[in-house]
C-alpha cells in the first residue's frame, strides 16, 4: 500500500564511504600580514542551487554547490543527485586572511558560475564555467561529469580581475563581520561590507573582461539625516555610534535598483538604495516584540536576517532577534508606497526555544531553523508561518550519535563487533576513522586516503599492535585476553566517537526553494531531510509532541485514530521498558531465527519480574484507554506491511512517446552514488525503527494475552483474533523488517574480473544474463551495501520508470523534481521491491549476477523459516551459490527443491521458459534442462548424472524428453569411465536413432581408452548388428595405424563363438595390411593375421571352412598414398559393382605362405617391404631369387605350383658371380647364404661361400629332380652361356641323366672338344666300359635291352670337327670309335637275330 507521510522529516547523512572527496589544494597570497588580534570568526557553511535544478530535462537538475568556511579556508564542493561529478571538491586557503562567517556567495549567469568571497582583508571571485556551457550537447549519456570546479586552478586568482583588498581608513581598528555580495546586470561584482565604525562598505570589481579599477562606496546614516534633518546636531545624530553596526547583511535586486538590508546592532532594521545611496527605510525590530520592549540598551549580539521572493508574495523578510529571555522570528513583507517609499507588514511573530541558533533559512511559506541544544545536539525544526496551529513548530528527527557503547555477546569476538560497528554504513565517516587510527599510530605522517578494505585491515594491525605492546606478561586466561581486547577496542572507538561528534557539528541550512530539498551542512558532511512517513512519525515523536497529536492520517475514523495514538504511547513505553540486555537477546533471537514471539515472550517476563519502576503497571493503565485496541494495531499492521498488489506489481514499462532526451534523464534521475547512499539509509532508517516498533508491538500483544479478557470488551473472539491472526502478523513483520535492517547495512564484496565473467557464462547457460535484475554493474564504487548494488543497476530504473509511467502522474518533461514526494516515492518503491513476501524476486537475481554469495545465502537462510513466497527461487539461488562455493551435492539438494515450485514462481518459470526444440515438454522438464546445462558447465558429470534419473522419473510419457536425458546420462557415465552405468543408460533410451549415436560414441570412446575388455564382454541384446555394423564401418573408415579396429571385432566374434565371421575379418585386416602398411611391421602384422584366420577356419566344420572374400577397394599404386583419395588428393570414386569370391582353407594357405615369404624377403632386406607388399607369387618368386632366399621361392613356387626354373637359373647365376667376384661379393653371399637351408655334410676343410653355393645348388638339384632333369638343363645352359667352365659333378650328373641333352649344350655353346670327348665316353659306355656313369643298366649286348646313340647331334659333331683343320685328329679318333660301335652293333644285331 502506499505509504502515509507525515509533516515531520528525518535527517539522512550521505556519508562518503569509499574515501575522502579528493580536495584540489589553491592557495591565494595577495602578500598581506595577519591582523594581530584579530576577532576569530566561527565555522560557517552555506550552499547555492541552481535555477534549473528542478528541472528533469536539465544538465543542471538535482545539483547545487555547498561550502564552508574555517579561519582562512573555504571548501567548494559541488554535488549532484543525478550523476557522479568528477573534480568537483576544492580548498581554497587564502593566506593571513579568515573568511567572514557567511562571506561567499554564489551566482550563476547564463554562461558563467561565479563565486564572491569575503574575508576580514580581500574580496575574491572565481569565475567558472556554467554547465550548460561545458556540455553543449542536449543529450547527456556519461555516468559521470565534470564538475564546474574542472579548471579552476588554470585560474590565476591573485589576479586584480579576481582579487582586491580592502581599504582600511586611519585609525579605524577591527574587521567587518557581516558581509553581502551580488553580482549586478553589468557584470560588475559588489561587495557589501558591515564597517566596524558603523555604516556599509560597498567593494566593487569592474566587469571580467573590461580594463577598470576596483571603486570603493561607503554607506552612512549621515544620507539620509541631511535630506531629513539636516539641522540636527552631530551629536543627536550619532553617526559613528556602535548601534549602527550592522550585524546582519542581505541584498536584492528590484525592478532598476540593489537594496541592501542590514539587521543592527539597535535592533533595527535599516534599507539602503545602492543607487541612490540613501537609507530608504528604518524600523525597530522590537515593536514587533511585546515582551521585549523597554530592553533597548541590550545589544544583539545574535540577531540575523533572511529574505526570500516570490511571484505571489513579493519580498519577504525574516529577521531573528535572539534575546534573553528566548529568540523570536518575525516575517514580514516589503510594501512600497508611492514617492520610493517603503514600509513593512509584519505576516507572523514566531517564538523560539531557548537553544543557541547556528542558522535558519527561509523560503516564501516556511522557516527552517537549527539550533544546538544544552548537550551540543542538532535541533532542527520548520514552520509554515502563515499557516499553523499555535505557532507549533514540525519536527525533524535529526540522526542521534552512534551508541557510546557496544554490546558485545558472550558468544561473539570483541575484535569483530567493534569492527562490525565502525565499519556498518551508518555510525562513521572515513574522515572519522582516519584521524582515530593516525592518533592510535601516533604517527606524525599523515595518513593518505585508502580503500575501504584497506581501512579496516589498518584499523585492526593497529589496534591489535597497541594491544600486543602493553602486554608484559607472556601467559593469560582467555577471559583477561577477551577483557584488554575489549579494552583496546573500546579505546579506539571512544577516539572515533569524539571525531565523528566533531565532524557531525552543525554549519548550516540549506534549502532548496525550486526542489523543496532541505539540507543539513555539517562539518564533516552534508545529510539530507526527507519527508518522515506517519508510522515512523508517532513512534520517533517526542512525549509532549506525540500527546499534542489530536489526529492521525493512519486512519480516517477519529476514534480508530484516537486509539493508535494512544497504542503508540504505550509502544513508547514499552521500548523504554525494554533494557538493552534483552534487546540484544531480542536480536539475537531474531538472527539466530528462533521464534520471535517465544523471544518476546521472555522480554515480557522478564519485565514483569524486574519492574521495579512500576513501568509495566503505567502500561497497563494507558492500555485502560485504549476503546478498540484490535481495531489500532490492524490500523498500524497495515500501514507497515510493504506487500503490494501482485498486479500492480509488474514493472511500468516507459511511454513510447517519450523523447530521447526525456528517456535519458530518467535513466540518470536519482543515479549518482550520493542520491544511491541517501536513498539506500532511508531504506534502512525506516527498517530500524519499524523493527523496534514492531518488537514493541509483539511484546505488547503478549502483555494483552497475559491480561486476558477483561482488557478487551469484545471478549474471548477478540483474543483469539489477537492470538491467531495479529501476532502472527507482527512476528512476520518483525522478521521482514530485520531483513531489510540486515540487508541495508551488509556490505557488498568486491568481487576479480574473472569470477564475474565465469558468472556471465553460468547465467547465458541458464539463459538468464539479458535480465535486467542481472545486469552486472561493474563499474559500482565499492564497498557499498548490497541494497546500494541493486538500487544502483536493477531497481532505480524500475523504480523510476513506475513513477513516471504511472497514468496520473504529471508529464515529466514539465514537472518539478519536488524532492519530498518523489524521494519518499523511491524509498516506499525501493523498500517494496526488497520486501521479502512481494512476488518480485529481482533483489535475489541481483545478487547472484554480481557473484554476492554470502549475503545471497545469508538473505535465504533469514527468510527461511518464515516467508512463503518465492521459496523454490530461493533455493535454486542457494543451490547457485553452493555450486559458486564448490559445493556440488548440496547445490544439487537445493535444485532439486526447487523443482515443485516451478509452475508456481515467476522467476523459476522465467528460467525454464519455454524452447521452440522443447515446447512440448512441461516447465519442470524444461528447468531439469537448464540445470542440467548449467552442471555441465561447472563440470560436475556427477551431479548431472544424479539429476538427470530424478528428471527421467518426470517425464514419464514424454519420449523425447527421456531419450535426450538418456543420452545425457550415457555420456557423463562415459565421461566418467562407468562404462558399465554407459551401457545400461544405452540400453534404455527409447530412441532408436539417439541409442544408435551413443553405440557409436561407447565404441569409439572405448576404443580410444583401450577398454577393449569391456566392449567386447557387453550383450548387446538387440543391437549386435548395430555394434558389429559401427566397428566395421570404424575399421574401414580409420587408419589401420592409430586404431585397431579389426582385432577388436575379431575379438568380438570370437568372443561369440563366431570363427567364420571372425576369420573374415582377420583375413579383409590382412589384406588391407598388404595394401596400406607396406612395412615389416605391417607384413608381420598381415601374417598373424592370415595366421589368426586360418585358425579360426581349422576351427570349424570343413563343410563350412570358407569365407567371402572382402571387397579389394582401391589398391595403392604409390606407397604411402591414401585409399581413400586419387593422386590429386580428390576423393577416390569407389568401384561400381563386385565379383564375389569364395575363400577355402587351401586359398586362405596360400595367401599365408604369399605373406609369410613377404615378410621373409622383408626382414633380409627392409627396402624392398614397400615393394613385397602387393606383389604376386611369381613377381615374389623374383624378388625372392633375386634377394637369395632360395628356399622361401622353392617353397613359393612349389605352392602355387610354379616352374622352378626362375630358382635354379637365379642361384646358378649367383654361383657364376661368386666364382668370378672379389672378397666383397663373398662377405655379402654369407647373408643370403645363411637364409637357405644348406647341407647338413660336415666339411673338416674350410669352405668359401663360393663352394657353399654350389653346394647349395647342387643339393637342390638333387633334391628336385623330374623327368628329363630340366632343372639341371637350365643350370647348365645358364653357366655356358656365361662361359662359365661346369663342375665336373655337374657334368657327371647330367651325363647319368640326359648325355644326349648335354651333348646338344655343347654343340650350341661350340664346345667341340667337350662334345667330341662326351661322345667317345658315351659310346665306351654302351661298349661296357664305364656303362654306369651313364645311367646304362647294361651295355650293348644280344641279351641286353636296346641302345641307341644321338645320332643327329654326333651327325653334326663330325661336320663341324670335319670343317676346321685343328680337330683333325679329334675327328678321326671320332670316326674310329663309330666305326667300332657299328661293327658291334651289327654283330650284336645279328645275334639277335639268330636268338
Amino acid at each position: 500500500m502506499a505509504a502515509v507521510l507525515e509533516r515531520s522529516y528525518i535527517e539522512i547523512c550521505g556519508f562518503e564511504r569509499e574515501t575522502l572527496p579528493r580536495f584540489r589544494e589553491i592557495t591565494v597570497n595577495l602578500g598581506l600580514e595577519a591582523i594581530s588580534g584579530g576577532v576569530k570568526f566561527p565555522d560557517s557553511s552555506g550552499g547555492f542551487h541552481y535555477e534549473e535544478s528542478g528541472k528533469l530535462l536539465s544538465i543542471t537538475s538535482n545539483r547545487f554547490i555547498h561550502w564552508s568556511t574555517s579561519g582562512d579556508t573555504v571548501q567548494l564542493v559541488e554535488q549532484s543527485l543525478d550523476t557522479n561529478l568528477l573534480n568537483n571538491a576544492v580548498r581554497l586557503k587564502i593566506a593571513h586572511c579568515t573568511l567572514l562567517p557567511g562571506g561567499v556567495h554564489i551566482q550563476e549567469t547564463g554562461n558563467n558560475v561565479i563565486v564572491l568571497i569575503v574575508t576580514n582583508q580581500t574580496v575574491h571571485r572565481l569565475v567558472l564555467p556554467h554547465p550548460t556551457r561545458m556540455y553543449r550537447s542536449e543529450l547527456v549519456t556519461e555516468l559521470q561529469m565534470q564538475s564546474v570546479f574542472t579548471d579552476v586552478g588554470k585560474l590565476s586568482l591573485q589576479d586584480p580581475a579576481h582579487s582586491a583588498v580592502i581599504p582600511t581608513a586611519a585609525g579605524q581598528t577591527g574587521a567587518p563581520s557581516a558581509s553581502a555580495a551580488w553580482l549586478s546586470l553589468g557584470g560588475e561584482a559588489h561587495y557589501a561590507l558591515a564597517s566596524p565604525a558603523g555604516g556599509i562598505l560597498v567593494i566593487t570589481l569592474p566587469p571580467l573582461d573590461t580594463q577598470g579599477s576596483v571603486s570603493i562606496m561607503e554607506l552612512k546614516r549621515s544620507t539620509v539625516m541631511q535630506r531629513l534633518a539636516g539641522w540636527m546636531p552631530t551629536a543627536i545624530r550619532g553617526e559613528q555610534s556602535p548601534g549602527n553596526l550592522a550585524l546582519s547583511l542581505a541584498v536584492r535586486e528590484l525592478e532598476d535598483d540593489t537594496f541592501i538590508f542590514a539587521l543592527c546592532h539597535d535592533h533595527k532594521l535599516r534599507m539602503w538604495s545602492f543607487r541612490d545611496q540613501v537609507c530608504l527605510m528604518e524600523a525597530d525590530m522590537l515593536e514587533s516584540m511585546p515582551a521585549c520592549r523597554g530592553v533597548k540598551r541590550v545589544s544583539g549580539q545574535g540577531h540575523r536576517l533572511r529574505l526570500a521572493f516570490s511571484s505571489a508574495t513579493g519580498l519577504c523578510l525574516a529577521v531573528y532577534l535572539a534575546m534573553p529571555q528566548g529568540g523570536q522570528f518575525t516575517v514580514m513583507q516589503l510594501v512600497a508606497t508611492d514617492n520610493h517609499r517603503y514600509s513593512l507588514d509584519t505576516i507572523s511573530s514566531l517564538f523560539a526555544t531557548q537553544e543557541t541558533l547556528v542558522d535558519f533559512a527561509l523560503t516564501p511559506t516556511d522557516i527552517w531553523a537549527l539550533w544546538l541544544d544544552e548537550t551540543n545536539q542538532s535541533v532542527v525544526k520548520y514552520i509554515n508561518f502563515e499557516h499553523n496551529v499555535a505557532g507549533q513548530w514540525n519536527q525533524v528527527f535529526v540522526q542521534p550519535p552512534p551508541e557510546e557503547e557496544v554490546h558485545i555477546g558472550a558468544d561473539q569476538d570483541a575484535r569483530e563487533t567493534y569492527l562490525e560497528v565502525l565499519f556498518s554504513p551508518l555510525h562513521f565517516t572515513a574522515s572519522a576513522i582516519l584521524k582515530a587510527l593516525q592518533i592510535t599510530r601516533r604517527g606524525s605522517e599523515r595518513i593518505a586516503d585508502m580503500p575501504w578494505e584497506t581501512l579496516k585491515k589498518e584499523v585492526t594491525v593497529a589496534v591489535e599492535n597497541e594491544l600486543q605492546s602493553s602486554v608484559t606478561e607472556f601467559e593469560f586466561s582467555q577471559e583477561e585476553y577477551r577483557q584488554l581486547q575489549v579494552e583496546f577496542w573500546s579505546k579506539f572507538y571512544a577516539c572515533c566517537l569524539q571525531y565523528q561528534e566533531a565532524l557531525s557539528t552543525p554549519l548550516g541550512l540549506l534549502v532548496n526553494p525550486h526542489t523543496a530539498m532541505v539540507c543539513l551542512l555539517k562539518k564533516g558532511f552534508v545529510s539530507f531531510l526527507l519527508p518522515c512517513y506517519a508510522v515512523d512519525h508517532l513512534y520517533l515523536s517526542y512525549d509532549e509532541s506525540l500527546f499534542s497529536e489530536e489526529e492521525t492520517p493512519i486512519a480516517d475514523d477519529p476514534e480508530v485514530a484516537r486509539d493508535v495514538l494512544q497504542l503508540v504511547q504505550c509502544l513508547r513505553l514499552v521500548s523504554e521498558a525494554v533494557p538493552g540486555d534483552m534487546a540484544y537477546e531480542m536480536e539475537q533471537a531474531l538472527e539466530h531465527l528462533q521464534s520471535p514471539e517465544r523471544a518476546a515472550e521472555l522480554v515480557l517476563e522478564n519485565l514483569l519480574a524486574n519492574d521495579n519502576d512500576y513501568l509495566i503497571e503505567d502500561i497497563q493503565n494507558k492500555l485502560q484507554d485504549i476503546r478498540n485496541p484490535l481495531a489500532a494495531m490492524v490500523a498500524l499492521l497495515r500501514e507497515m506491511d510493504l506487500e503490494t498488489d501482485p498486479e500492480a506489481a509488474g514493472e511500468a514499462a516507459p511511454s513510447a512517446g517519450q523523447s530521447l532526451g526525456l528517456r535519458l534523464s530518467l535513466a540518470q534521475l536519482y543515479g549518482s552514488s550520493l542520491a544511491v547512499s541517501v536513498v539506500c539509509q532511508a531504506v534502512c532508517h525506516m527498517a530500524m525503527t519499524r523493527a523496534l516498533l514492531c518488537r514493541d508491538l509483539l511484546i505488547l500483544q503478549k502483555l494483552y494475552l497475559r491480561l486476558g479478557d477483561n482488557m478487551f470488551l469484545g471478549g474471548g473472539g477478540q483474543l483469539l483474533q489477537l492470538q491467531q491472526d495479529l501476532i502472527p502478523r507482527s512476528s512476520h513483520l518483525l522478521c521482514s523488517y530485520h531483513l531489510l535492517k540486515h540487508i541495508s547495512q551488509s556490505l557488498a564484496s568486491s568481487v576479480p574480473m574473472d569470477i564475474l565473467d565465469a558468472n556471465l557464462q553460468h547465467l547465458s547457460v541458464l539463459e538468464l544474463s539479458d535480465s535486467p535484475a542481472l545486469a552486472t554493474n561493474r563499474t559500482v564504487l565499492c564497498p557499498q551495501t548490497v541494497v546500494e548494488l541493486f538500487y544502483q543497476s536493477v531497481a532505480r530504473r524500475s523504480i523510476i520508470a513506475q513513477i513516471y509511467g504511472q497514468q496520473q502522474s504529471p508529464s515529466p518533461a514539465t514537472a518539478l523534481l519536488h524532492w519530498p514526494h518523489m524521494v519518499s516515492s523511491v524509498v516506499t518503491l525501493l523498500a517494496q521491491l526488497l520486501w521479502p513476501s512481494n512476488p518480485g524476486f529481482q533483489f535475489p537475481e541481483c545478487l547472484m549476477a554480481n557473484c554476492q554469495y554470502t549475503q545471497l545465502q545469508e538473505y535465504v537462510r533469514l527468510i527461511g523459516p518464515w516467508c512463503q513466497v518465492n521459496m523454490g527461487s530461493c533455493h535454486f539461488m542457494l543451490g547457485q551459490c553452493y555450486l559458486a562455493n564448490g559445493e556440488g551435492q548440496k547445490a544439487l539438494q537445493c535444485f532439486q527443491k526447487a523443482a515443485p515450485e516451478v509452475e508456481k514462481e515467476e522467476f523459476l518459470l522465467k528460467l525454464a521458459g519455454t524452447e521452440e526444440e522443447e515446447a512440448a515438454s512441461t516447465p519442470r522438464l524444461q528447468y531439469y534442462n537448464k540445470v542440467l546445462r548449467l552442471l555441465e558447465d561447472v563440470g560436475l558429470p556427477e551431479l548431472v548424472v544424479q539429476l538427470a534419473t530424478l528428471a527421467i522419473t518426470e517425464a514419464v510419457n514424454d519420449v523425447r524428453s527421456q531419450a535426450a536425458l538418456w543420452t545425457r546420462i550415457f555420456k557423463h557415465h562415459l565421461d566418467l569411465g562407468h562404462n558399465s552405468q554407459a551401457y545400461e543408460a544405452l540400453t534404455q533410451n527409447p530412441d532408436s536413432s539417439r541409442q544408435l549415436d551413443c553405440l557409436r560414441q561407447l565404441v569409439v570412446v572405448l576404443c580410444e581408452r583401450s577398454q577393449l575388455q569391456d566392449l567386447v564382454q557387453f550383450s548387446y541384446v538387440n543391437l549386435h548388428d548395430e555394434v558389429v555394423s559401427i566397428i566395421e564401418s570404424r575399421a574401414r573408415a580409420v587408419d589401420l595405424l592409430s586404431h585397431n579396429y579389426y582385432e577388436l571385432l575379431y575379438a568380438f566374434h570370437v568372443n561369440r563363438h563366431n570363427f567364420r565371421k571372425a576369420g573374415t575379418v582377420m583375413f579383409e585386416y590382412g589384406m588391407r595390411l598388404g595394401r596400406e602398411v607396406r612395412t615389416q611391421a605391417g607384413l608381420q602384422k598381415q601374417v598373424n593375421c592370415y595366421l589368426a584366420a586360418l585358425n579360426c577356419l581349422r576351427l570349424i566344420r570343413p563343410d563350412y571352412a570358407w569365407i567371402v572374400q572382402p571387397a579389394a577397394g582401391n589398391v595403392y599404386e604409390r606407397p604411402g598414398a591414401s585409399p581413400k583419395r586419387d593422386y590429386d588428393g580428390e576423393l577416390a570414386p569407389g568401384p561400381v559393382s563386385r565379383q564375389v569370391d569364395i575363400l577355402e582353407l587351401k586359398d586362405l594357405e596360400k595367401e599365408y605362405t604369399l605373406a609369410r615369404s613377404r615378410l621373409t624377403l622383408a626382414q633380409l632386406d627392409p627396402p624392398s617391404a614397400a615393394i613385397a607388399g602387393s606383389a604376386s607369387a611369381v613377381e615374389m618368386v623374383a624378388l625372392l631369387v633375386q634377394t637369395g632366399l632360395f628356399d622361401c621361392a622353392l617353397s613359393l613356387c612349389q605352392t602355387f605350383k610354379l616352374a622352378l626354373t626362375p630358382v635354379f637359373e637365379g642361384l646358378a647365376f649367383k654361383c657364376i658371380k661368386l666364382q668370378y667376384g672379389g672378397e666383397e661379393s663373398q662377405n655379402e653371399a654369407w647373408n643370403w647364404l645363411a637364409a637357405n637351408q644348406l647341407s647338413t655334410v660336415v666339411s673338416t676343410k674350410e669352405t668359401s661361400a663360393t663352394d657353399e653355393a654350389w653346394t647349395l645348388l647342387a643339393s637342390y638339384l638333387e633334391k628336385h629332380t623330374s623327368q628329363n632333369a630340366p632343372h639341371y638343363r637350365c643350370v647348365i645352359n645358364k653357366l655356358l652361356s656365361h662361359g662359365v667352365p661346369l663342375p665336373d659333378w655337374l657334368v657327371n650328373a647330367y651325363k647319368g641323366v640326359d648325355a644326349a641333352a648335354l651333348l646338344r649344350l655343347y654343340l650350341n655353346y661350340d664346345l667341340l672338344d667337350a662334345a667330341a670327348e662326351l661322345v667317345l665316353e658315351y659310346v665306351d659306355a654302351l661298349l661296357g666300359k664305364g656303362h654306369q656313369y651313364f645311367g646304362i643298366e647294361r651295355p650293348l649286348s644280344a641279351t641286353a635291352a636296346l641302345v641307341w646313340l644321338p645320332y643327329t647331334s654326333i651327325d653334326q659333331l663330325l661336320q663341324a670337327l670335319n670343317e676346321t683343320q685343328t680337330n683333325a685328329s679329334m675327328y678321326n679318333k671320332l670316326v674310329d670309335k663309330m666305326e667300332d660301335y657299328h661293327k658291334l652293333v651289327d654283330l650284336t644285331s645279328r645275334r639277335r637275330l639268330l636268338v
